[in-house]
């Protein structure tokens, strides 16, 4: 085990970009190899960004990703300085930690044991999260005391969840997928007695509008590789496409 330094580790929560098995939520509009292109595009623009935030605070990057044997396939679209943890929730896990709560808590366990004072999962459908969030999640993390720290999206679920200890209640029992997963994982934090540092609430992308609101928008960061891949596949087309099938429908 390495010795942190008190350092706080980020891990986004990543599948191998491959056809029909990522971002199988924007399929339609787009189609399984486009799902997949703007997935390796995600990657890159959020593991950039995590090397950004680290010059803002100390942050170590991951990549947390499944399954077991995809390291070759992730690596191109990673960058540089980002280690990769596997994160398929293998490991033994208590009975009331299920579905994607079990790949979670693997990453969170996995980044600890590596010897960092904290450690936060991060979605992979924010390429152009602000960086400014991820220090900020970082500064409250390696604060005294532990503690939780939350970054809610607008669709319910949440985007970022730091913790200084691999908590497993705080995964147990959320009905994942779901507008009910930030407020469950807020009543768990006050179960465990844990307080509770929210984020400035952000966007998932995983759906139409959410592609649309990432091509009308500026904010966050530049997210250079998914607006270039936005361009490539001329998504702008494709969304009106899709809508005008959708009305005649």
């Amino acid at each position: 085990m390495r010795p942190s330094g008190g350092v706080c580790a980020i891990g986004v929560m990543a599948k191998a970009p491959q056809p029909g098995r990522c971002k199988t939520r924007l399929c339609p509009p787009l189609s399984p190899e486009s799902a997949a292109t703007l997935s390796a595009a995600f990657l890159r623009d959020t593991t950039e960004n995590m090397a950004a935030a680290s010059r803002l605070a100390p942050i170590a990057s991951y990549v947390a990703y499944a399954p077991a044997g995809s390291e070759a396939l992730l690596r191109p679209h990673v960058a540089a300085g980002t280690a990769l943890l596997l994160a398929d929730g293998s490991p033994p896990m208590p009975p009331n930690v299920q579905g994607f709560g079990r790949c979670l808590l693997h990453a969170v366990q996995a980044m600890l044991a590596e010897g960092h004072e904290a450690a936060c999962v991060l979605s992979s459908d924010t390429p152009n999260l602000p960086t400014s969030l991820l220090a900020e999640a970082a500064a409250a993390l390696l604060a005294g005391g532990d503690r939780a720290v939350l970054g809610a999206a607008d669709d319910g679920g949440y985007y970022l969840l730091g913790l200084k200890a691999a908590h497993a209640g705080m995964f147990a029992d959320i009905a994942w997928s779901t507008d009910r997963v930030a407020a469950q994982t807020r009543e768990r934090a006050r179960a465990l007695g844990l307080p509770v540092t929210e984020l400035e609430p952000w966007y998932d992308i995983d759906d139409a509008s959410a592609l649309r609101s990432l091509m009308a928008g500026t904010e966050g960061y530049a997210a250079s590789a998914t607006r270039a891949a936005l361009e490539a596949l001329d998504l702008r087309n494709v969304l009106a496409r899709h809508a005008a099938e959708s009305a005649a429908a």
